[in-house]
């Protein structure tokens, strides 16, 4: 099977949608993209190396999205925390949205471009 050559943009911005992704796998987003697993994850790797970040924590947190939400609690402190908590959530959901379609969008202008009718 030949190697495929992906551009530097498409590169950046399959590290930037798993970096913006909380709880997402290599495997997830690879089969979104359309990419194997192991070069998603020589991206970030590689990408994390190059901003010099070591720690194995991604931009955005750890927590899943919607996944175990506590109850709504009655003390205005706690109920802060957890509107807090919802506001990142929220946050990191629409940089990925955001992400996803701006490489459909480029993916489209590319194949736009590539149709000689």
């Amino acid at each position: 099977m030949a190697m495929k050559d992906y551009s530097d943009e498409f590169k950046a911005d399959a590290v930037a949608l798993y970096e913006s992704t909380p709880g997402a796998t290599y495997k997830d987003i690879a089969a979104d993209l359309g990419i194997n697993r192991a070069t998603l994850r020589e991206w970030v790797l590689r990408d994390r190396e190059r901003r010099g970040v070591t720690s194995a924590v991604r931009a955005g947190g750890t927590a899943s999205a919607g996944a175990g939400r506590p109850a709504v609690s009655d003390d205005p402190e706690i109920r802060i925390r957890q509107l807090e908590a919802r506001v990142a959530e929220l946050e990191a959901s629409e940089r990925k949205l955001a992400t996803e379609r701006d490489i459909l969008r480029k993916a489209a202008k590319y194949f736009a471009g590539e149709t000689n009718w």
